[in-house]
């Protein structure tokens, strides 16, 4: 499945895309509120991506601007992993290249990946978490209508990492 907004297409990732997100992976205004990567981490994010949309239909998609085809980065939904109360839900994010951020992309390409959870997917409750000092990513959670739930330590971090301490949002289905 694809997902078109007015400015991005929101599609399945492509061999080509590695180079491109593995420099957008790199770049110090994406990476500042992101634990590191690995070496081959960005391929094996991808592949992750592509194993979820396998079993779930849904996942991170590609982010494309319309106008020149760039790939620009990413959103997307996935079920929560790691060990949390929370872990039963499905989140959403979005990571952006530096040179595309606050133009409202972001939010343009959630909103379509919200709208898709919800009514193509049937997702009753999508949660979003970032870390406390990411202000404009959680300025987007509450513009897209999400509510704060709480904080949480990330237990994929080691103990007084600067990352560790992270921010919850959620927002439910019509109805719920």
């Amino acid at each position: 499945m694809e997902l078109e907004t007015p400015r991005l297409h929101l599609r399945r990732w492509r061999s080509e895309d590695r180079a491109p997100f593995a420099a957008l992976n790199a770049e110090p205004s994406v990476t500042r509120y992101l634990a590191p990567l690995r070496p081959g981490g960005t391929d094996a994010l991808i592949e992750r991506f592509e194993a979820h949309f396998d079993q779930y239909g849904y996942s991170y998609w590609a982010l494309e601007e319309r106008e020149t085809g760039a790939l620009i980065g990413a959103c997307g939904l996935s079920h929560v992993t790691f060990d949390v109360p929370f872990k039963t839900a499905v989140e959403i994010g979005w990571r952006l290249s530096g040179q595309w951020q606050g133009k409202g992309l972001a939010r343009e390409s959630a909103q379509a990946v919200l709208d898709a959870g919800f009514r193509v997917f049937g997702l009753a409750r999508i949660v979003s978490l970032t870390v406390r000092a990411n202000r404009a990513s959680w300025g987007l959670m509450e513009r897209l209508g999400m509510t704060r739930t709480g904080t949480f330590e990330n237990p994929m971090l080691p103990e007084g990492h600067p990352l560790r301490l992270h921010v919850l949002y959620e927002i439910r289905a019509a109805g719920v």
